[in-house]
């Protein structure tokens, strides 16, 4: 039997925005939808996962009132064709906590933790859709074969519309932008 048989058909065709609202969120789980195509994400580590909670916590107190952190859920970069980015941490704006979808102009940073088989979307792909939705900061967490993260740091450059370094944390993160926040990653050694 081949994979084109068992596949479902969403897999091979273009879906609209419209269609993916009506799906459940275990349908929705543990994809991305890239120019109305589903992308399926491949289960990530235990380290991967506590890199991302850790950071989420972290900025979800040093926020404030204002702004909220969290894992795992959609953003949606475009309508047409659908691309919704599933960002392994979200801060978005506190008084949008109930808008579906969640958009680009709702998000202060995105934080994706690089991964075996995300190198490439995670630095390149989704740093330029990313910049070209408007979000304001991205950062980008690299797993090393010493265990110790590295966090790049970059800021959207309005005239530009493409983001601009701007910091490398190794370890431990003592940022001021967006706000301010010290984390220390080596705790998850």
């Amino acid at each position: 039997m081949s994979a084109e048989t068992v596949a479902p058909a969403w897999m091979h065709e273009q879906i609209t925005a419209e269609q993916y609202d009506g799906w459940s969120a275990e349908q929705c789980a543990g994809i991305e939808v890239v120019d109305g195509i589903v992308v399926v994400s491949p289960s990530a580590s235990i380290r991967h996962n506590r890199l991302a909670r850790i950071l989420a916590n972290a900025l979800d107190a040093a926020g404030g009132a204002q702004w909220n952190a969290d894992t795992d859920f959609d953003v949606r970069l475009q309508d047409v064709p659908l691309t919704n980015r599933r960002p392994d941490v979200v801060v978005y704006r506190a008084d949008t906590i109930d808008a579906t979808p969640t958009r680009p102009e709702h998000v202060l940073l995105a934080v994706e933790v690089v991964s075996p088989g995300s190198e490439t979307t995670d630095r390149t792909v989704k740093l330029h859709q990313y910049a070209v939705a408007g979000i304001p900061f991205y950062w980008r967490v690299e797993q090393t074969p010493t265990d110790v993260p590295v966090v790049y740091a970059y800021v959207l450059d309005p005239a530009s519309g493409r983001y601009r370094d701007t910091d490398v944390f190794t370890g431990v993160i003592k940022a001021t932008a967006p706000f301010a926040v010290d984390v220390d990653l080596t705790s998850v050694l």
